[in-house]
Formats: structure tokens, C-alpha cells, sequence
């Protein structure tokens, strides 16, 4: 039993170090934090940052490697469904009616031979 929650808490460092890059990254490009770790009961938002004039939904995504799929392929359509919904919740929650999108950062592979792929407006 001790395995599988040192496993858990090993993915969750992960999770959060992949997160951690992430932000980092994306504010090298001009984004401004506005919150980490957005939770409702409707499911969690990695990361939601100001790009301009728009409000960024950010889905950071981590693999070790692509054995089993990449980092994108990993976003199934309820997992859009999830966002989208959680998303909409922030909005109501923060009464913001701004223009928004939603963007992923895909982060493959072990440091320092790390690739990480920002796409913008992945889906509506």
C-alpha cells in the first residue's frame, strides 16, 4: 500500500513541477498569473492567466515520454467538457465577461531534455 501512495505523491511533485515550468514560461511570454489551481466541483483548472485582453484557461499537461500517447492526445472531449464547464463556473464566480480561450501546455519528457509546447485557442 505504501508503493501506491509514494506513486501518487511522486505524480502529484511531477504534476506540480510541470505546472511550476509552465507558469514560468508563459509569463516569460507577457502572460500575467491571475490564479493557480482553480477548484469547483465541476473539476480544477490548472492554471488562469491575462493575455492581453483575454482571459487564459490553461491546461498543463505532463509525460514522462510518448509510449502511451503525448501530452495533447491525453485532453479526451470530456476532459474539454470538464474545462469548459469549470471554466464557466470561474466567470460567474469572478462576474467577468471578458473574451477568453482556452490553451494548453504540453510538457514531454525528463529534465534537462524537456520540450514544452504552448498551443493557444485549442478548442472553444
Amino acid at each position: 500500500m505504501r508503493l501506491n501512495i509514494a506513486n501518487r505523491n511522486n505524480h502529484l511533485y511531477k504534476g506540480q513541477q510541470a505546472e511550476q515550468l509552465a507558469c514560468e514560461y508563459l509569463q516569460q511570454q507577457g502572460l500575467i498569473l491571475v490564479e493557480r489551481n482553480y477548484y469547483c466541483r465541476l473539476g480544477e483548472i490548472d492554471l488562469i492567466m491575462q493575455h492581453q485582453k483575454s482571459l487564459v484557461f490553461i491546461e498543463v499537461r505532463y509525460r514522462k515520454n510518448n509510449l502511451f500517447g503525448g501530452a495533447l492526445e491525453s485532453i479526451t472531449a470530456k476532459k474539454q467538457d470538464k474545462l469548459q464547464k469549470t471554466a464557466l463556473h470561474y466567470m460567474q464566480q469572478h462576474k467577468t465577461r471578458q473574451n477568453t480561450r482556452f490553451d494548453v501546455v504540453a510538457i514531454t519528457g525528463q529534465s534537462p531534455q524537456q520540450t514544452l509546447e504552448w498551443i493557444q485557442n485549442v478548442f472553444q
